[in-house]
């Protein structure tokens, strides 16, 4: 097992690494920027390093000042959470030039299925459903204009390199796909630093449900259940649910199914996501998300496994300690992101100073953050603050612990809102309570007045 691991990102992630390490007894090494040097991660860590800047591009996104930063620290391996280099191939191949593990899948599988053009080409030859839609990416408008006209509107853009919701634009006629593609390639570009794109049609009442996998270095690949993303604003996660609810049993076994296989014939190796679009009683492969993901919490508290240990051990080429018929998901979990964001203006980062901050706490109730009196909002950084999770024997007493725990959080500061009474409103929409939501309900939703936080 590794002595010392260097955890290459900040926020709820970074602290959340630091913890299982602790707990495994691994020293950890936090690199961080200017702005985060008194971040809670950092105070947790038994060592820090600053690697730059405020600006991600000169801090986090800098391989070379990780990877001496790593070297610094006698590190032997890196854990680089969700966001900046978590899928950057280039990345892993750099950490293994350079002695450090990286604890994620391998770089040349990543590499072929962070290209999402080419993981539904991958997929599909493995038999995988996929949308109809572009088969490679791309290059010009005439030919995403033939795209669109073939698989028919609305059509939706996606960058070639994309993850977290970002690069996407929903196209609903002809006249809209030119400004649209010009604005996703130049935007794939500035975020990624990769124009490509592809296209995909665009399922109006569609759910998001996606399979958590783990696969080792000796052959074993099993899958932790599914869980429904469907609350969505701009192609971005807000509410998350393990399992998900109202699916049919054969179609939840058909789906994992499909993404142990489509896992094994990838020669995949770590913690990873199958994305799949649900509709019309079937469901469609969209991606694989090659690394933790932000709502990984809600598998943890239905099977009681700790991913962040699973992703460790298996980087450090240990055997997976359960098999298959081992994990035996119990009851029902949410997790709601809370976000420095004000959903009276679409969402739009609300930055600021946290004056008050208590996290909820109670009987399975759990809290991810990273947030204190005193923290600054920057908006530097994604304007996640906190996930609250909580877990419940059902469905009705999992969303009755939920009401009690997001009024219960008390966040208070100048320029912030935060999400808080947008989640509160969806708990108690009919159609989410009843669990027969798709990703266009926040959509369906009027905009609530502008107010402060309970």
């Amino acid at each position: 097992m590794f002595r010392t691991v260097l955890v290459a990102n900040r926020g709820e992630i970074a602290l959340r690494v630091v913890r299982t390490c602790r707990e495994m007894g691994i020293r950890t090494v936090v690199a961080h920027s200017t702005v985060d040097r008194d971040s809670a991660a950092v105070r947790a860590a038994d060592e820090s390093v600053q690697i730059g800047p405020a600006s991600a591009r000169r801090s986090y996104l800098s391989i070379p000042a990780i990877i001496e930063a790593g070297r610094s620290a006698g590190a032997e391996a890196v854990h680089p959470g969700y966001g900046f280099l978590s899928e950057d191939a280039d990345f892993a191949e750099v950490c293994a030039a350079n002695d450090l593990v990286f604890i994620g899948p391998p770089p040349k599988v990543m590499g072929r299925l962070g290209d999402k053009a080419a993981a539904r080409r991958e997929m599909a030859s493995y038999g995988l459903p996929v949308l109809p839609g572009s088969v490679d990416s791309v290059d010009s408008l005439p030919e995403a204009s033939e795209v669109a006209e073939r698989i028919g509107y609305p059509v939706i853009i996606k960058a070639v390199a994309g993850g977290g919701g970002r690069g996407m634009s929903l196209v609903r006629s002809a006249r809209e796909l030119g400004r649209a593609f010009r604005a996703t390639r130049a935007s794939a570009q500035a975020v990624f630093g990769d124009s490509r794109v592809y296209l995909e049609r665009f399922c109006e009442r569609a759910r998001h449900v996606e399979v958590q996998v783990l696969a080792d270095t000796h052959g074993t690949v099993l899958h932790l259940g599914e869980r429904d993303c469907s609350v969505q604003r701009r192609h971005q996660k807000l509410i998350e649910e393990a399992p998900a609810p109202n699916l049919p049993e054969s179609l939840r076994a058909e789906m994992a199914a499909a993404a142990v296989a489509g896992a094994k014939a990838a020669g995949y190796v770590g913690a990873g996501t199958f994305e799949f679009l649900v509709t019309d009683g079937g469901f469609h492969f969209m991606e694989i998300n090659c690394r933790i993901q932000v709502e990984h919490p809600v598998t943890e508290m239905v099977t009681g496994l700790d991913l962040v240990r699973e992703q460790i051990r298996i980087a450090a080429g240990l055997p997976m300690e359960h098999g298959q018929f081992d994990v035996t998901p119990r009851g029902v979990a949410l997790e709601c992101r809370v976000n420095a964001e004000d959903p009276a203006r679409d969402y739009v980062p609300a930055a600021g100073t946290l004056d008050e901050f208590v996290p909820p706490g109670g009987p399975f109730t759990r809290v991810d953050t990273h947030g204190y009196p005193g923290w600054r909002v920057t908006s530097d950084y994604d304007s996640l603050l906190a996930k609250v999770v909580v877990w419940a024997p059902d469905r009705p007493q999992a969303l009755a612990r939920m009401r009690r725990a997001l009024t219960e959080f008390r966040i208070a500061g100048r320029g912030v809102r935060t999400t808080l009474p947008a989640l509160g409103r969806v708990l108690d929409e009919p159609d989410f309570a009843a669990g027969v939501h798709g990703t266009d309900l926040l959509s369906r939703m009027p905009h609530p007045p502008s107010e402060e936080n309970p």
